[in-house]
């Protein structure tokens, strides 16, 4: 009966230091909504408050000429630059956009997501650092992996 208890205990005490609280769950959302609504309505400063300033967005390209796969990274100030001027026009995303957050794995300290989008995929980690929750890493794909050439 012991044993039994100690096994309760430690696997009690192993989700309580792992959970996330209900607050954390919203901000992680939110955060992921607000990198992809920036670009909706373009919005740098919705952008550069969801991303810690270190993250970095890749994704992987073929070369058509070399016939070899390459990375293409972003970085934060990439980010907010996009924000600002991708959809000016209000033409680049439908009338009601997809925009679909299923959260991967959350721990204390850090989450992984997907953000499903009209397009695109989105994998990405992010970091509770000084209180807040901000994107850190980003690897995505078309859904059309024939744009990726």
């Amino acid at each position: 009966m012991k044993k039994y208890l100690l096994v309760i205990t430690i696997i009690f005490y192993s989700f309580k230091i792992q959970a996330q609280t209900a607050q954390d769950t919203l901000d992680i959302k939110r955060v992921a909504l607000a990198y992809i609504e920036s670009q909706h309505t373009p919005n740098p400063k919705l952008m550069e408050g969801a991303l810690h300033p270190r993250m970095v967005k890749r994704s992987v390209f073929r070369n058509k000429t070399a016939q070899k796969d390459f990375i293409s990274e972003f970085f934060a100030e990439n980010m907010v630059i996009l924000a600002e001027t991708y959809n000016v026009k209000g033409d680049k995303f439908p009338k009601n956009p997809r925009k679909e957050v299923k959260l991967l794995d959350v721990s204390a300290k850090t989450a992984s997501i997907k953000l499903y989008a009209d397009e695109w995929i989105d994998y990405m980690h992010i970091v509770k650092t000084n209180g807040e929750w901000k994107i850190i890493n980003v690897l995505w794909q078309y859904n059309d992996v024939s744009k990726h050439e």
